[in-house]
């Protein structure tokens, strides 16, 4: 069966929302991780906020030190997640799912490949764990405090969730890629 895992770049005051405003440094072993991610997935989830920011960009990408991932998840299926969206065929292999999120995303695990991966889309991530859809939830923790009433990964009123620490390391920029599992 394939696994699903989110990685998502997180401050240490939880906040996950627009990284490019407070995320200081990108570091090789922090390429490394999204590096690996390329490798062991071929199949993207992603939710309305960040399929509608990405499908404007991403297609352009041709050239230059983005150009490998640009690739990847332009010929990647992705499979969108939006209750307000009519169409997402202005993104090559895109998918609308208005449908059940748990059918949808049980159909997709038990089908053939390599692991399926939450890009961005933290609102999706929360709905995933929240269903016990999310086998692994890697966090690059960076040190500092987003604040300014950007949204965080988990509402203060999430029920409680317990997880396990698979792996933490630091990165040479102060980063700590964390790797949790949810305990079942």
């Amino acid at each position: 069966m394939r696994k699903v895992v989110s990685g998502l770049f997180i401050s240490l005051d939880g906040v996950a929302q627009a990284p490019n405003e407070w995320q200081f440094a990108f570091d090789e072993e922090m390429g490394a991780a999204l590096a690996d991610t390329l490798e062991t997935a071929d199949t993207i989830l992603l939710g309305r906020v960040t399929f509608t920011e990405w499908a404007g960009y991403w297609p352009t990408v041709t050239s230059g030190e983005d150009a490998g991932f640009a690739k990847w998840i332009n010929e990647s299926p992705k499979y969108v997640f939006s209750s307000t969206l009519d169409s997402v065929d202005d993104w090559a292999n895109s998918t609308l799912v208005k449908g059940d999120l748990v059918a949808t995303v049980d159909e997709l695990r038990s089908g053939e490949g390599k692991d399926i991966t939450v890009a961005g889309s933290p609102t999706l991530v929360r709905s995933l764990l929240e269903r016990d859809l999310l086998d692994e939830l890697v966090l690059l923790i960076h040190p500092v405090v987003a604040g300014e009433g950007r949204k965080k990964l988990f509402t203060d009123d999430a029920a409680m969730k317990k997880l396990e620490l698979v792996s933490a390391r630091p990165t040479s920029s102060g980063v700590i890629i964390a790797t949790y599992r949810p305990v079942r």
